[in-house]
């Protein structure tokens, strides 16, 4: 049975690839509302139990383009631009991983459920962190994608951490450094952090470059990192709190690997892990139907059988 729905999910997958459309999946909406003092942009399409996907850095919602339209034959898929980022309202202020958490929070009682199942890349996960330990009744069942949560994150690249952390953090460097050059450097980022190299396509990139290159786009993507110092001092008073929501965490074999399963078991009683064996940190582009598998697994279980 598992082996037919995975083939199933690649030619479903491959039709929705082979696909010219427009940005925009087929049968997908573009729309905005206001949530937490901004005004936020969303996709959604299906129907079906609420689904948030949140996207991470240097992305926006389009990275969950190959996964939403399979997605929608069993949710209502809402995927936002998250504050600063995309279409959505930049702001001065208000990057740090509590505020984030907040406009979701705001997102989902927009649609009028009383909870939603979730799903967080990157920065998109450690939202959906802080998410689930401050909202607890609206996280169904939370799934954290190739991230680290607030506080684990090595940053410090003399001990094997990775270097653009304290790049992305300082002050107006990494602005003036990028400047002009800002697709450059998101395809560098990219490809350096993907195991599969081509699965990330120009015209993602540019998709993501447009936004980022615009005024303030770049300020507000370093943004969510120079909060991270604030995240880990907010998480840090929630250290004695477990999640209450069932948990999964994938990871690319080439990505956090198993640090971020490893992370999460003194959080999560009800916790389960999977590894994307042929992805770095992209999974949603790299390893989409590995992906879509363990979502549909873990959030429409197989009734047991008799």
């Amino acid at each position: 049975m598992k082996k037919l729905i995975s083939l199933i999910l690649l030619i479903l997958l491959c039709l929705t690839l082979s696909s010219n459309a427009a940005a925009l999946p087929k049968g997908a909406k573009s729309e905005f509302t206001h949530v937490n003092g901004i005004r936020m942009h969303y996709v959604k399409m299906g129907k079906g139990p609420l689904l948030i996907l949140l996207h991470g850095w240097p992305q926006t919602w389009y990275e969950w383009n190959k996964v939403m339209p399979i997605l929608a034959s069993k949710f209502t898929v809402v995927v936002p631009d998250l504050r600063g980022l995309g279409l959505s309202q930049k702001t001065q202020t208000g990057y740090d991983k509590k505020t984030i958490a907040s406009d979701i929070a705001e997102l989902i009682k927009h649609f009028g459920g009383s909870s939603a199942f979730v799903v967080g890349h990157d920065m998109g996960g450690k939202a959906a962190y802080v998410l689930g330990l401050l909202y607890p009744e609206l996280v169904t069942k939370l799934i954290l994608v190739d991230c680290m949560p607030p506080g684990t994150e090595n940053m410090d690249s003399a001990k094997g951490g990775m270097w653009h952390y304290g790049f992305h953090m300082a002050a107006d460097f990494p602005e003036m450094l990028t400047k002009n050059r800002e697709r450059e450097y998101i395809s560098a980022q990219m490809r350096k952090w993907a195991h599969q190299k081509d699965a990330i396509t120009p015209h993602a990139v540019d998709e993501y470059a447009k936004y980022y290159a615009s005024p303030g786009g770049m300020t507000a993507g370093f943004n969510y990192y120079r909060a991270l110092p604030d995240d880990a001092k907010f998480v840090s008073t929630y250290a004695d709190r477990k999640f209450s929501m069932p948990i999964l965490t994938i990871a690319g074999r080439y990505g956090v690997s198993d640090n971020l399963f490893k992370a999460m078991i003194p959080k999560a009683d009800n916790l389960k892990g999977a590894i994307a064996e042929e992805s770095g940190h992209f999974v949603p582009e790299e390893a989409p139907t590995f992906l879509v598998e363990q979502i549909l697994h873990f959030f429409v279980p197989e009734p047991a059988s008799n």
